[in-house]
């Protein structure tokens, strides 16, 4: 382990020439014929994780030339065939051109732009009749029985800037805090000959950076807008227009920062393709491009096969011995503190800080992995100071800065719960992996041996009642086929309990093992005729 330390240690060194400040960062990218998967690492520690199937199509971020199906005045929402199965829900808000106040610093915009007449709700049944087409793009993927959500504000990321092709707005992203820096991208802002109609937003990744990357940037989404606008005048209704990029491109778009030291990649082709995207960002940055080609898989190797897992397990411990319960329900998520084994030599009060402070960072980092969205709720251990609580409500709010999803989160409350929000675009990590197991149906539980066998022999008693009710003279045989696991319990446990049953209501029972019966099923029939007795 030491060996390896030292390695990377001296690969930094040769990438950057220095040893940099801040934790090692890498950018773990595993690509197979079904499944791409990329896992950005701090230190060796999991920080962020993405599946994408290759057979899956991608639809969040795609840009469709769709045609108005209906408008619903009541829901205020407007049907809109995008060529799914499911119609698209388009809001009467997501109509109306986004302001962005609340995440990014705007501009002002030139006189000519102001005196142009704002579209409001009323202006919605006019403009978007049944039958029209319009241009949109989805935000929210499929999720269960509802359609995607779409949107008529059409934006296009790039690498330090976000396009936006119908919204002349211009502004700075409001995660970039330092108020200099804010200032400096404004006035590059400024300078830069953007098109009439058209906005643009700098990223948080635009920090720090030169007008001319900005320049270079907006060449490159210009150029891609153009072949957009192409597809739109001579494509059919509806068709896709802009199919967002894999997974592999996009993490090359929104992760490679000054701050990625290394980035592994499994596939040669995925590495050759990788190498070239980034070549054309940074030249220099080439060279943190590595192809891994070791028998070990490059997740095992780094530790994160087990970081996968122990991250989507139901109760997640930290390193203090305390634990957090993670239950997505349909309503909302709801998140539990236990301080479980944590251990301190200070006073118990300081002691419930430093857990849920822990807790606070790991519940971050859940988020993102799981890629949980909708309602939160966080039941952290009471704390009876509230200047205590500001510190675990601090805590929060750093910690979801860097969470690329918009997020709102409201103060503890009385009850010493938190609610938060956090934007849903995709199904989460554990619904897109996993499925309902087939014998619990996604409860989580099945009923024990001991309440199946209390509602085996009800049953038998109704089924002999019923036999003696018609008036049969012969005595009933029952045969009764159960999971052979119940049969266990019937036959060492409950075996005279079965034989008094037999003795009070005239029968003759005999039981048989199907180990294809779910533990909650079971079946009585006619030890005779095989004919099955409700």
């Amino acid at each position: 382990m030491e060996a390896l330390k030292q390695i990377l240690k001296k690969g930094e060194e040769l990438l950057t020439g220095k040893r940099k400040k801040g934790p090692f960062k890498e950018i773990l990218i595993n690509a197979e014929a079904l499944e791409n998967r990329v896992a950005v690492m701090e230190d060796g520690q999991l920080e962020e994780f993405t599946i994408e199937r290759t057979t899956e199509r991608r639809i969040v971020g795609s840009v469709f030339k769709g045609k108005i199906k209906n408008l619903e005045p009541g829901l205020k929402a407007a049907f809109v065939d995008i060529g799914f199965e499911k119609n698209a829900f388009l809001h009467y808000w997501d109509i109306i051109p986004e302001s962005f106040d609340q995440r990014v610093e705007l501009l002002d915009l030139p006189e000519t732009q102001k005196q142009q007449k704002k579209i409001t709700q009323a202006d919605i049944p006019r403009l978007y009749p049944p039958g029209s087409e319009v241009i949109v793009q989805v935000v929210k993927g499929p999720i269960g029985t509802k359609g995607p959500r779409i949107t008529t504000n059409i934006s296009i990321p790039g690498r330090f800037l976000v396009l936006m092709p119908f919204n002349p707005i211009r502004g700075v992203s409001r995660k970039i805090e330092d108020d200099r820096e804010r200032q400096r991208l404004k006035k590059i802002l400024q300078k830069t000959r953007i098109p009439e109609n058209m906005g643009v937003i700098i990223r948080t990744a635009g920090a720090g950076q030169r007008a001319r990357y900005f320049i270079r940037d907006l060449e490159l989404m210009l150029s891609t807008w153009r072949e957009v606008e192409q597809k739109i005048k001579t494509g059919a209704t509806p068709s896709c227009v802009f199919q967002e990029p894999d997974l592999v491109e996009r993490t090359v778009r929104d992760f490679l920062t000054e701050e990625v030291d290394r980035i592994m990649v499994d596939n040669e082709a995925a590495y050759e393709r990788v190498r070239n995207m980034v070549g054309r960002i940074s030249r220099w940055s080439r060279g943190k491009v590595k192809l891994y080609n070791e028998p070990t898989p490059l997740f095992t190797k780094f530790n994160v096969e087990r970081q996968i897992e122990n991250a989507f397990r139901r109760q997640v411990w930290l390193k203090s011995g305390g634990y957090i319960c993670v239950d997505e329900t349909e309503a909302l998520v709801a998140i539990d503190v236990n301080s479980g084994r944590h251990k301190s030599q200070k006073d118990l009060e300081t002691t419930i800080v430093e857990a849920n402070l822990e807790a606070a960072e790991e519940i971050c980092r859940q988020l993102r992995l799981r890629n949980i969205g909708g309602l939160i709720v966080i039941d952290f251990i009471d704390m009876r100071h509230r200047s205590d609580q500001q510190k675990v409500l601090h805590r929060m709010r750093e910690g979801l800065k860097r969470d690329k999803a918009r997020t709102r989160v409201l103060p503890i409350s009385m009850l010493g719960l938190l609610e938060m929000t956090r934007q849903r675009h995709s199904e989460s990590m554990v619904s897109a992996t996993y499925e309902d197991c087939p014998y619990c149906k996604g409860r989580g539980m099945v009923k024990s041996e001991l309440t199946m066998s209390v509602e085996i022999q009800r049953k038998i008693a109704e089924v002999l009642r019923r036999v003696k009710q018609r008036g049969k003279t012969e005595q009933p045989q029952l045969r009764i086929y159960v999971n052979p696991d119940v049969l266990d319990r019937l036959r060492t446990e409950d075996e005279a309990l079965l034989i008094e049953l037999e003795k009070e209501l005239s029968g003759k029972l005999s039981f048989r093992a199907d180990p294809s019966f779910h533990p909650e099923q079971f079946k009585i029939t006619d030890a005779v005729t095989g004919k099955e007795l409700d």
